[in-house]
């Protein structure tokens, strides 16, 4: 049953042969599973015991149903909901709060693994990968829906490392992606609860540079450019001095810090460390996501586009997003900070008509928050629009989906990085009389900044004429081809 359920699954471009037997290996017949979606596989086992309850919810066990070896999406959901009350009274307003700090406080006898599984360390090759994920499988440690999920992304992995041309591609792929399924069953055996302020974890583990070394090898180089370096200079410069800086800007794929992060390391690795991304509930909770993320510098929010999602906790969500613009507050008093927000409140899409993909609107509302926080300080503040296009590395699904565990794509392809210049309020909208009219100008040229840079960048990397699309506005270099940075 589980081996048609995950063939069916497949992405019609793996639904051959090759696919099929790597599904035999992870899946061996005669081996039942019940296949849940990723939002049904976010928390631990149940509890050995008959059953738990709290108030009227209840966590089914294994003497209840022997094949259910995660809490499915929808109890987790009733738990959220449960500890709403509960957890608006101990004040805990994390982003995370609501799906993960909720059933940890409320269900403390929930089965937690003590010690890390030794599955996917020391592979040399991909036999001994798939085994890692079929042997996670059959233990229980690793429903299959994620093992399911693993074997597509080791398998669009190496391909993307593939289409790049290095000859030990497959060798690439083996090594990076053991340590990822590493890090990634690590989450399912003890989940890391992000709080509204998460500081890039170095150890024990370097989840910094993990982050770098999943992307790095899908960056086409000889095909990406930096827009307009001497305001990146400008920018480290006004940090040296303890001012603040906010960057808004478009937002394309999950991979979008460590794109940013490695276009940057060669000229302005100070800016690269040092940036924290406003980042939405999705990469703080897909246990998918979260690795990469425990590597950033995040404040942590719920996107609009998701809050009303569960409407019984849109109350919360809000309070969540007040305690991490309090965050933000406290961060910018300090001084010297570098903060990335998307103001369009989620990823690009493709144009419906088009098919191109193009810079999402920003919200008015976001925008003029973030001035609002910059304001408030005595701390100066400066305010840059930048573009970004990485869309192929990781293209997100062409619609908005509600559910955590998104297929994701992924590709070999050039990227790009922009910033404008700094953009004042008072020269572009303090002589209109109407407030709400001078706000919407204001994102508005910020916006159209990051647009004309976006479609230069566009023209560089997708339409394949290079160097030769700068203009006076926006000015593109390759300072990793003086071979500082090339794929190996």
């Amino acid at each position: 049953m589980a081996r048609a359920l995950l063939l069916a699954q497949a992405p019609a471009q793996h639904r051959g042969g090759a696919y099929r037997d790597m599904i035999n290996q992870v899946v061996p017949a005669g081996q039942p599973k019940i296949v849940f979606s990723f939002s049904s596989i976010l928390q631990r086992p149940p509890p050995s015991h008959h059953h738990h309850q709290r108030g009227s919810f209840q966590v089914l066990t294994k003497q209840h149903c022997s094949l259910q070896k995660k809490v499915s999406a929808i109890l987790l959901r009733k738990v959220a909901v449960e500890v709403q009350t509960t957890e608006r009274r101990k004040g805990i307003c994390s982003v995370a709060d609501v799906a993960e700090q909720g059933v940890q406080t409320d269900h403390k006898d929930v089965l937690v693994h003590q010690t890390h599984s030794q599955s996917f360390q020391n592979i040399h090759s991909e036999s001994e990968l798939l085994r890692g994920i079929r042997n996670e499988v059959e233990s229980g440690r690793l429903p299959a829906r994620a093992g399911s999920g693993m074997l597509e992304l080791y398998t669009n992995y190496k391909d993307a490392v593939r289409s790049s041309g290095v000859n030990n591609a497959d060798d690439i792929a083996v090594e990076v992606m053991s340590t990822v399924l590493d890090r990634i069953l690590l989450q399912f055996e003890n989940p890391f609860t992000f709080p509204s302020y998460h500081q890039r974890m170095l150890e024990p583990y370097d989840y910094y540079e993990f982050g770098q070394n999943y992307v790095r090898p899908l960056i086409d180089y000889r095909n990406s450019y930096l827009g307009n370096i001497g305001l990146f200079d400008e920018i480290e410069g006004y940090l040296k001095r303890g001012e603040n800086v906010i960057l808004l800007s478009n937002h394309q794929t999950e991979a979008d810090p460590a794109v940013i992060a490695l276009l940057l390391e060669t000229t302005h690795p100070f800016l690269a460390e040092n940036l924290t991304y406003v980042a939405g509930d999705r990469v703080v909770l897909d246990p998918f996501c979260k690795p990469f993320s425990m590597g950033r510098n995040l404040l942590c929010v719920y996107s609009k586009k998701h809050l009303y999602d569960i409407p019984a906790l849109a109350e919360m969500k809000r309070i969540a997003n007040t305690r991490t613009l309090r965050e933000m507050s406290a961060l910018l008093r300090n001084g010297g900070q570098l903060i990335w927000i998307a103001p369009s409140g989620g990823r690009d899409r493709p144009d419906p008509v088009t098919q191109e993909w193009v810079p999402a609107p920003f919200d008015t509302s976001s925008v003029m928050s973030a001035k609002r926080l910059s304001d408030s300080v005595r701390v100066p503040g400066h305010i840059y629009p930048t573009a970004l296009l990485c869309f192929n590395i990781m293209p997100p699904p062409y619609q908005v989906e509600k559910e955590l565990g998104e297929r994701r794509a992924v590709g070999y392809s050039g990227v790009g990085f922009a910033v404008g210049p700094e953009i004042c309020y008072d020269s572009l909208a303090s002589s209109i009389e109407d407030k709400n009219t001078a706000r919407d100008l204001y994102t508005q040229a910020a916006w159209e900044v990051v647009n004309e840079n976006y479609n230069v960048l566009k023209g560089a990397i997708c339409n394949g004429m290079g160097l030769s699309t700068s203009t006076p506005s926006c000015s593109l270099v390759q300072p990793w081809r003086k071979g500082i940075i090339e794929p190996t």
